[in-house]
């Protein structure tokens, strides 16, 4: 039925992976899709005054968000790259599910605590199973074998960070420094009014790759010396020590993007 119409884009919500068997085919047939949060969706509806709620009547708000937002369009996702994502958030939930056996482990009793230790023994097993799969699968995306070296060649970025900027963030190198840091949730939000300066603070974006990113930021403050001094540099100046890491993950994600743009490895 789509092969009658000329169609500019397809746009669905996001709903947990229930949405790619439909987005694989429309990608098999050529035609565009762009995947949205469902909040953004669900806010276009009451800024219409839509508050009644039905499938049929989130199928117009969609099409009327689409057409008037025109939201981004979705990458065309291999078998293989969708394999990584899943791999990518499997690694995350298991680390978390580990973090949790060990804060137990420490406050319950000798039983309860074996209990947990072997939980995490088999966690960690998981984990290191998971790891190697998503290596072959990065090194099956000869793609990406270009931009995996220019990442890995920076210090306090490891293979959690690079796995999952390059399946999170495919965007990277073709942004400027505003719209990748706007992507991952980085840039600062004015929040002003007439004479009143409010407070800047970051909001929405990628949860997952600010969150991966806020970590390999912790390893570069102690390990790279250009984001190392450059939170020494914010600390010192009397920043909070939250708002300074903040600025220092901003600064790595766009020297990477700027590394990834220009093809350029690590030279600092």
């Amino acid at each position: 039925i789509l092969k009658r119409y000329r169609i500019e884009r397809i746009t669905m919500e996001a709903t947990g992976r229930y949405e790619m068997a439909f987005a694989y085919l429309a990608f098999e047939m050529g035609i565009p899709v762009a995947i949205v949060r469902p909040i953004l969706a669900r806010q276009f509806a009451k800024a219409a005054d839509q508050l009644a709620k039905t499938d049929k009547i989130d199928a117009k708000i969609i099409a009327r968000f689409s057409a008037v937002m025109q939201p981004r369009l979705t990458a065309q996702r291999s078998k293989n790259l969708q394999l990584i994502k899943d791999l990518v958030t499997r690694r995350r939930q298991l680390i978390n599910m580990r973090t949790q056996e060990s804060n137990r482990e420490k406050v319950s009793g000798k039983e309860v605590a074996r209990s947990c230790n072997r939980l995490i023994k088999a966690i960690n097993k998981d984990i290191e199973w998971t790891e190697k799969k998503l290596a072959k699968a990065v090194n099956d995306e000869p793609a990406w074998s270009e931009r995996k070296q220019l990442l890995d060649s920076v210090p306090g970025v490891g293979n959690a960070l690079v796995w999952t900027l390059l399946s999170e963030m495919p965007e990277l190198g073709t942004l400027n420094n505003k719209e990748i840091a706007a992507l991952a949730g980085l840039a600062p939000i004015n929040r002003d009014s007439g004479k009143t300066k409010g407070k800047r603070r970051i909001l929405g974006g990628r949860h997952n790759v600010r969150t991966t990113l806020y970590m390999a930021t912790l390893s570069a403050t102690q390990c790279n010396p250009v984001i190392g001094g450059f939170y020494k540099h914010l600390v010192g100046q009397g920043k909070h020590k939250k708002v300074a890491l903040t600025a220092a993950m901003r600064k790595l994600l766009t020297i990477l993007n700027a590394m990834v743009r220009e093809g350029q490895a690590w030279a600092h």
